[in-house]
């Protein structure tokens, strides 16, 4: 009783190779299988054929996501969530704040050291420094105080010690961003 085998992965040959040297009756069995020639041996191993078919791709393109967030509809005043659709021209201000890539305005919380609450404005471009003045000043003038601030130009992030998220969201939707 002979057999043959058609060893292509490197590591199936040596885990056959390994088997074999374990049992050496089987290797016995199987030697004639190892005095084949490449050319031989390929004629019992040969790679199945494969057929590309279209027709049943769109089953499939459902299941990829796109690749890019879609334009958000238009909505006329606040959506029933509270987003508002950003307007078709950005103000004429030396600043721009530019909205995340679900649409929404980039204004967060960052809670440090258990209790110490940061507001986060990301996405700024332009004039980051004019932003920190308009900033200072609106909140001085809601609050009363002047909270301390600090500007990253590389990042483009306006960090504000304490938590004014709704505060600068809705201040920031009525300038027009």
């Amino acid at each position: 009783m002979s057999a043959s085998f058609c060893l292509v992965s490197p590591g199936l040959r040596g885990a056959v190779a390994a088997a074999l040297r374990l049992c050496p009756r089987a290797s016995a069995a199987l030697r004639p299988a190892a005095a084949l020639r490449p050319a031989a041996a390929r004629r019992f191993c040969s790679a199945p054929e494969l057929q590309e078919s279209t027709e049943e791709y769109e089953f499939v393109e459902r299941l990829i996501p796109p690749s890019e967030v879609p334009a958000p509809p238009p909505h006329d005043g606040p959506a029933p969530s509270g987003w508002q659709a950003p307007p078709p021209s950005p103000p004429d201000l030396p600043y721009t704040v530019r909205r995340s890539r679900m649409h929404n305005v980039p204004v967060y919380t960052d809670l440090t050291h258990g209790n110490r609450h940061i507001t986060v404005v990301r996405k700024v471009g332009g004039d980051i420094w004019a932003l920190q003045r308009d900033v200072r000043d609106f909140l001085r003038d809601t609050t009363g105080k002047e909270p301390p601030t600090q500007v990253n130009e590389v990042t483009g992030t306006l960090k504000v010690k304490g938590q004014y998220d709704r505060e600068l969201k809705e201040w920031l939707l009525r300038k027009g961003f």
